[in-house]
């Protein structure tokens, strides 16, 4: 069986140095600012990918 994409966007906060990234389903990390960075600009990069191949 095939999951669905989410629909739901995650939650991201800032807490004792940290970003906490909570999603949908209960998905949960923490992230060093550096790898929060890097992490936002892979899923907008793939984010933009993504709609092109659908539109």
């Amino acid at each position: 069986m095939t999951q669905q994409p989410y629909s739901d966007a995650g939650k991201a906060v800032a807490e004792k140095g940290q970003v906490l990234l909570d999603g949908p389903d209960g998905i949960a990390v923490a992230l060093t600012p550096d790898a929060a960075e890097i992490t936002a600009r892979e899923l907008l990069r793939a984010a933009m990918e993504a709609r092109s191949q659908v539109e």
